[in-house]
């Protein structure tokens, strides 16, 4: 059966701001959905195939892994698609969220807006496996990365004009009432 209203729900932040666990917890209250998280397409492609990858410049082997599953679950799936990636850059962001209106799917943005304080003492207590990177070497750098690119003009937060929904996540204790909120209306 057709769906009639599909959404794409894309998560967008800095490294440990909850993106991956908010989909996790987000999976199995909204029916009929799917995860696509390029953490694990990059760590697959760094067990498997790290020799192909480039020294330097982007890593287009994790992007074109990432939008093949992605097209296959748009194509072959009726899900609504729960995507956990950083979403930082507002072209990318842009581009991603044109290939769901082509397709009639309607999208809602979550974006983490933790402040850093509150990431480096989630870097200092992960146990995550740096298995993702292919330049970065620690958590720190990834964020120390991102937020200095931040003053660039591309990496501005998600606004509501982007998208047809827009939730944004100080605190954890914002999570529970964002997912009820996703649920209602994708349901």
């Amino acid at each position: 059966m057709l769906r009639l209203n599909r959404y794409a729900i894309i998560t967008v932040g800095k490294t440990h701001s909850g993106k991956s666990t908010f989909a996790e917890e987000l999976h199995p209250h909204l029916s009929n959905s799917h995860i696509i998280d390029q953490d694990n397409h990059a760590t697959f492609i760094n067990t498997y195939y790290k020799d192909m990858l480039p020294e330097e410049g982007p890593n287009v082997l994790k992007y074109v892994v990432s939008q093949s599953i992605l097209d296959y679950a748009l194509d072959y799936t009726h899900a609504h698609l729960i995507l956990s990636n950083a979403n930082l850059s507002r072209v990318g962001r842009s581009k991603l969220l044109d290939q769901f209106r082509q397709r009639g799917i309607k999208t809602i943005l979550v974006y983490f807006d933790l402040p850093n304080q509150v990431l480096e003492e989630r870097i200092e207590q992960t146990n995550r496996s740096t298995d993702i990177f292919r330049v970065a070497t620690t958590f720190e750098e990834v964020l120390e990365r991102q937020s200095v690119t931040e003053q660039e003009e591309d990496l501005l937060p998600p606004t509501q004009s982007e998208t047809d929904h827009l939730f944004v996540i100080k605190g954890a204790k914002d999570t529970h009432t964002v997912i009820s909120d996703i649920c209602n209306i994708a349901e």
